[in-house]
């Protein structure tokens, strides 16, 4: 049996980007140690590894890393094309496995991942923290507690002009861009709120001349209960008010709706107008960025809900959930190819 006293000992694979977040985000929570890192590029790892203080052991090979360092599981955050791989290196030694959204690069990758994680009896966990969000999860609460009585329609919006692709550059040479990037997150949403979905009609353009996947992405898609859901994705979408990166929510249910607005304010709305209006801020760390930090926040909440599962108990974002996930985002772009509805 476990020792939930004893730390866990993790090996952060990629110190690109995102890692800073996710090592700042780690270190908030007591119970898991940071004792080696990989990256390709040794100066990477070297340098996080300096910023963060760390006194981690370094690798620019993972094979290496596997064979000689004592861990009890990986965080994987790497680009998506190699997330395949390293599950699979570390599940065959043994390990438990964290890993960042997209999970895989197409459906039949993530499939082995998370069939490979199962037949080696290792642990598969992805970091899907979006909807960890404070709002989303307030939001839940409201719509579980009954308030608008039974939901028939909803609209989940993440729509920016944000220039994305200023510090993330490699977005723009993605075939695929926003239902793997952002649908990703705003599909798990809609799963997390709404439950699973019988059927999809997806719609993508490409707005920005300078990109190669598509920017915009509309789905419209049925619940298993008949309930109707409206998820729009765009990164090219001048309004009035800027809301990156902040996901918003209409819930329309027989008593009233649920709307989860602009700088984080949720407004429950009946018949006799609008009875409660609450801002939900998200914890403020002091390595956020600030433009970010209803995102970076989130990471914390995520990873502790993971270390709950990699110690044994329920986590929300397991490998098999996600892939219910990843099945969306493939079918979405299924059905814009094909132009027809698409049934899940």
């Amino acid at each position: 049996m476990q020792n939930h006293k004893a730390k866990l000992r993790c090996a952060i694979i990629g110190t690109g980007f995102w890692a800073n977040y996710q090592i700042a985000a780690w270190l908030e929570i007591p119970g898991v140690q940071i004792v080696a890192l990989y990256d390709r590029t040794k100066k990477k790892a070297e340098e996080v590894n300096e910023k963060f203080r760390l006194n981690a052991t370094v690798y620019d090979d993972y094979s290496t890393l596997l064979k000689i360092e004592n861990i009890d599981f990986v965080d994987i955050i790497t680009d998506v094309d190699s997330h395949e791989m390293f599950t699979i290196m570390a599940a065959e030694k043994g390990l438990d496995v964290v890993c960042q959204k997209p999970m895989a690069a197409n459906l039949e990758q993530a499939d082995n991942m998370v069939a490979t994680c199962k037949n080696a009896g290792v642990k598969f966990f992805i970091h899907e923290n979006f909807r960890w969000q404070a709002p989303i999860r307030k939001l839940k609460n409201a719509l579980d507690a009954g308030v608008i009585g039974k939901p028939f329609k909803a609209r989940v919006s993440y729509c920016s002009a944000f220039p994305v692709f200023d510090n993330q550059s490699f977005l723009a040479m993605l075939d695929r861009f926003i239902l793997m990037d952002i649908g990703s997150h705003v599909l798990d949403i809609c799963r997390f709120l709404f439950g699973e979905f019988s059927s999809l009609y997806c719609l993508t353009q490409t707005v920005n001349p300078v990109i190669r996947g598509e920017d915009v992405a509309n789905v419209l898609m049925k619940t298993t209960s008949g309930m109707h859901c409206y998820a729009e994705m765009s990164y090219a979408s001048i309004l009035e008010k800027e809301a990156f990166p902040q996901t918003l929510a209409l819930i329309e249910g027989e008593k009233g709706s649920l709307h989860l607005t602009n700088d984080f304010e949720l407004k429950v709305i009946t018949r006799s107008g609008v009875i409660v209006s609450e801002i939900i801020n998200p914890k403020m760390y002091n390595w956020l960025d600030p433009a970010y930090a209803v995102v970076h926040s989130s990471i914390v909440d995520c990873n502790v809900d993971i270390l709950n599962g990699l110690r044994g108990g329920f986590c929300e974002t397991t490998g098999a959930d996600n892939l219910k996930t990843v099945d969306l985002v493939w079918k979405s772009y299924e059905s814009a190819a094909a132009a027809k509805k698409i049934t899940i």
